[in-house]
């Protein structure tokens, strides 16, 4: 923990580094800041919600369950800055600040479904002017991260039990402990797979434009031993026919209620090209990216971001001047395409109807 620079608390994520931790005064949020890695490794100390939102929407810290954990610390800054506000104008601030927190990505569901609880809570503590409503929000705070590790933890174990020994993994963009609270999803269910005793290996798609998986990944995997090598986008196909892949295993942002999810652009085109060479495509997701309400892909709001995020590269432009880009930032891969999606509650086989999972009647996996 030598590396982390908050003091008095445990990292949440039960690692040696973090995406996002709030400080044991419930005053600043530190976030690692994702952007300079792998060459650097630093925390920005956030102290205002409006700062927060701008780390979130600059990508310092992304992947959805990450950034729900981020939105609601920062509903704890907010809570904070307006704990001697009387009961109404307490309300109007919470939740103008979960206005500009849900602002910033729209496509991450997590943000919003974090934003909701806090603005649940808030309105229970309205009338405790003072401390409480500041403690209470932390407190939500810390459980929403704590649980997210733990539904990480089950996803792993869950999605392991699909990996054969002697698996090469191809993944895209990063859902690993950088992702989420910490341990991840897609890279959970590779650890999971090793701490299990299975000889494991990654192929991760750099994953353009924002090299999530040249950048994220291997740097994830290589502090835990496990072996990964980085390949183009573009090579997915030509690993795939040679052999080399036995699963792809990705997260998500938004899953919809046919099994519908929406992931980092250039997810679809891996989900075509494994199911055209017959490699399985698993997503693995906490629940709390289930969208119940999107009834299918359709309904779910893709980002676009700024063209210099394509145009650009390390600060170098690379596309001649006056050339157009576009950067819808996510895509959706439809339910047929997917093998299996795995959640803390059970594995879930689409195309189906969430409302109704498979455990409804036999109860969660344990």
């Amino acid at each position: 923990m030598s590396d982390v620079p908050w003091k008095g608390s445990a990292a949440l994520s039960g690692a040696g580094y973090s995406a996002v931790e709030l400080d044991a005064a419930n005053e600043r949020l530190f976030m690692l800041d994702q952007r300079r890695l792998p060459g650097e490794v630093q925390y920005l100390e956030l102290g205002t919600v409006c700062a927060a939102a701008a780390a979130i929407r600059d990508m310092v810290v992304r992947g959805a369950p990450a950034i729900g954990i981020s939105a609601a610390y920062g509903m704890v800054l907010a809570a904070r800055d307006a704990r001697a506000l009387g009961a109404e104008a307490y309300l109007e601030a919470m939740r103008a600040a979960g206005e500009t927190l849900r602002g910033t990505r729209p496509t991450a569901v997590n943000l919003a479904w974090a934003v909701r609880r806090s603005l649940v809570l808030a309105e229970q503590h309205a009338p405790e002017r003072g401390e409480a409503r500041w403690r209470e929000q932390a407190e939500l705070g810390r459980r929403l991260h704590r649980e997210d590790v733990a539904a990480c933890r089950a996803i792993g174990r869950i999605g392991a039990a699909r990996l054969p020994d002697g698996a090469t993994v191809l993944t895209h963009c990063n859902a690993g402990a950088l992702a989420t609270g910490g341990y991840g999803t897609a890279l959970g269910v590779v650890r999971a797979a090793a701490e299990a005793g299975k000889r494991v290996r990654v192929l991760a798609d750099e994953t353009r434009p924002y090299l999530q998986g040249a950048r994220l990944t291997a740097w994830e995997l290589q502090r835990d031993g496990i072996e990964v090598t980085v390949v183009t986008d573009g090579m997915a196909g030509h690993c795939m026919s040679r052999g080399m892949v036995a699963a792809v295993v990705v997260g998500a942002d938004r899953i919809a209620r046919n099994g519908d999810t929406a992931n980092k652009i250039g997810t679809y085109g891996v989900a075509c090209l494994a199911r055209h060479h017959g490699i399985p495509f698993y997503v693995a997701a906490p629940w709390s990216t289930v969208d119940l309400n999107a009834a299918a892909g359709s309904a779910i709001p893709i980002e676009e971001r700024a063209a210099a995020e394509v145009t650009h590269l390390g600060g170098q432009r690379i596309v001649p001047e006056g050339v157009a880009a576009y950067h819808p930032a996510f895509d959706v891969t439809p339910a047929e395409l997917v093998t299996a999606i795995f959640t803390e509650r059970g594995e879930i086989r689409p195309p189906c109807d969430l409302r109704h999972p498979p455990w409804a009647e036999r109860g969660p996996a344990t």
